[in-house]
């Protein structure tokens, strides 16, 4: 990832998918499977990896799905993404 660039999160509750993407959308792109329910789409000209998709995400944190895959794709972002019940007010 290059420096500056700007981190997009989407998080779909009721589908309990992630996606994290990267910079601005290729013109022309490919989406892989890293490994079960995990994809990541690459740009098809410099092959970089601009959106992470993780499904079951929340079932998944507690093995720090997030950060694994980051680490696979020797990538890393400045924060910590985690999933927390939340309460109406």
């Amino acid at each position: 990832m290059k420096n500056q660039e700007a981190i997009d999160i989407y998080y779909d509750e009721s589908g309990d998918f992630l996606e994290v993407s990267f910079g601005l959308p290729p013109e022309t792109e490919y989406t892989e499977d890293l490994e079960e329910g995990i994809f990541i789409t690459k740009d098809r000209k410099t092959n970089e990896v601009k959106s992470i998709g993780i499904l079951s995400f929340k079932k998944r944190s507690k093995e720090e799905i997030l950060k694994r895959v980051l680490r696979q794709l020797s990538m890393s972002i400045p924060l910590d993404i985690t999933i927390s019940k939340t309460y109406n007010q």
